[in-house]
């Protein structure tokens, strides 16, 4: 009796590692179809309006790359189609800035499919807040319309080729994954093309095209591919996978089962700075008035600025997390932060890459449930700028441009309300 318990044991452990193992993207599996995208391609098989979000970062921002490309196949595909596209990529951002803006980016425009692509940029993330954050994301999607369908891409870079050569999963893929079996969400890895063509000696990962004329150069810098061969080959994935969803799935609202982690982010939010209390000289910026406000005019519909050491902003939270959406660049210095009268950590908006201005974010350290007071305070520390950007072997050829030590801010990000 106890041998044949074990047989059957036994028998059922290899039967779930069947099931685990071709539950994964490999080589022979680079798209999972789960539960399809039944909404979206009907509406496109009839020919009426359609919209497509693609939500992610700079690979997907990058012009004429797959998002240009996948839409125009789209387009050929379904000619009496009107499609329509929403462009919700930000370069050098993951989910965790995601699932806050993804309101006021993405859902506000009604799409028919989301794409969501952060693999690369969550590389560096631990699986536990790419679950919060990609399940957020997921959730808020369908809470506005579960009749909108959603698509996880991955992309890669150098970095990841190693663990796809050994036939694994990067970490951020792993954890997408999980969110995707979960809520039976197709999913697509659109770089295992590049991966066959690396293990053949086909491909090189960066450089200059004219320098490997018998290579396929992925990209010049090892991450942002090239629109006719990274990018080609991406899109060239997501049609192949597209060809095999277009007849799987019932059309009609998506089930949303209990969460996979309780404490998902959900319920992330972001709210404009303009009705916070300030104290000190902070200048109102628009692209009619400040070059940093016009260079950045698609990021920030509300923006203010100052580099008066001590000058402060303040807000009553009553939740969990509090972050700021705001600018790196030349001229930023640090914000020091005080919760509940407690000052906290120095949180410096100049990095190795702020020879330019661009829209960055950072996070406060999570919070006890109840209600916080924060302060925001432009410090009067001054950064070593030059040290700083040595680490890249960048100089400062015009002092002037790195002079101040300002704080910008435009949005909070946080998970809860804020209080009067």
């Amino acid at each position: 009796m106890r041998f044949f318990i074990f047989i059957l044991f036994s028998i059922s452990l290899a039967t779930y590692s069947v099931q685990a193992q071709t539950d994964t993207l490999s080589e022979n599996r680079e798209f999972l179809v789960r539960d399809g995208l039944p909404n979206f391609f009907q509406k496109l098989q009839k020919g009426g309006p359609v919209s497509i979000a693609y939500f992610g970062g700079s690979i997907t921002e990058a012009g004429n790359g797959w998002r240009e490309q996948s839409l125009k196949w789209f387009q050929e595909q379904y000619p009496k189609a009107s499609l329509t596209h929403i462009n919700a990529a930000i370069g050098g951002t993951g989910s965790d800035l995601g699932v806050f803006r993804l309101q006021q980016h993405v859902l506000v425009h009604k799409p028919d499919l989301v794409f969501v692509e952060f693999a690369v940029n969550d590389g560096s993330q631990q699986p536990a807040k790419i679950h919060k954050a990609i399940e957020g994301i997921v959730r808020q999607i369908w809470r506005q319309n579960r009749k909108t369908d959603i698509c996880f891409v991955y992309t890669l870079n150098a970095s990841m080729a190693p663990s796809l050569l050994a036939h694994r999963m990067p970490n951020s893929v792993r954890a997408m994954e999980e969110i995707a079996n979960h809520y039976k969400i197709p999913s697509v890895h659109m770089g295992l093309e590049v991966i066959r063509l690396d293990r053949q000696g086909k491909l090189v990962w960066g450089g200059k095209k004219e320098e490997f004329p018998d290579k396929v150069v992925f990209s010049p810098d090892k991450t942002h591919p090239y629109s006719d061969t990274g990018h080609r080959l991406y899109t060239e994935a997501l049609s192949r996978a597209m060809q095999e969803m277009k007849t799987v799935g019932r059309p009609g609202s998506h089930a949303v089962p209990k969460p996979f982690v309780f404490d998902n982010w959900e319920d992330a939010q972001m709210i404009s700075v303009q009705s916070l209390t300030r104290q000190g000289d902070w200048q109102e910026l628009t692209p009619t008035n400040d070059t940093v406000a016009r260079q950045l005019r698609n990021r920030f519909p509300y923006l203010i600025k100052s580099n008066q050491p001590g000058a402060s902003i303040q807000f009553k939270l009553k939740g969990t997390m509090a972050g700021l959406y705001d600018v790196i660049g030349p001229g930023c210095g640090q914000y020091a932060v005080t919760i509940d009268g407690t000052p906290g950590a120095l949180y410096p908006r100049f990095d190795s890459y702020a020879t330019y201005y661009r829209s960055h974010y950072f996070f406060l350290p999570t919070l006890e449930a109840g209600t916080h007071t924060v302060t925001l305070t432009v410090s009067p520390e001054p950064l070593d700028k030059a040290a700083i950007l040595k680490k890249r072997d960048q100089t400062i050829t015009d002092p002037r441009r790195y002079a101040e030590n300002a704080g910008y801010a435009s949005q909070l990000l946080i998970i809860g309300k804020l209080e009067k």
